[in-house]
């Protein structure tokens, strides 16, 4: 159930950095707003990933597939908004 949340987190992250970008209103904004989300994810998929090795006490081997997944469904979404907007 973590998981499904923490995924959710991103897409709403997402969701934010587009709604930002569609205020901002500048052409290719949206696009740019994409390459902003990808780190910012990347930097919450990590923290959560520590999270999951030093409270929860998985191995790093055990959580890695974890953020993998974790990082990569909402980046995916992430990267077919932006090949649309292309």
């Amino acid at each position: 159930m973590h998981t499904v949340i923490v995924i959710g987190v991103g897409l709403v992250l997402l969701a934010v950095c587009l709604a930002v970008a569609r205020a901002v209103g500048e052409p290719g904004a949206v696009r740019s707003a994409v390459l902003v989300f990808l780190p910012l994810w990347l930097a919450g998929t990590v923290a959560n990933l520590v999270l999951g090795v030093k409270r929860a006490g998985y191995t790093v081997a055990e959580e890695a597939p974890i953020a993998a997944v974790v990082f990569a469904v909402p980046a995916v979404v992430a990267l077919l908004v932006w090949w649309r907007l292309r």
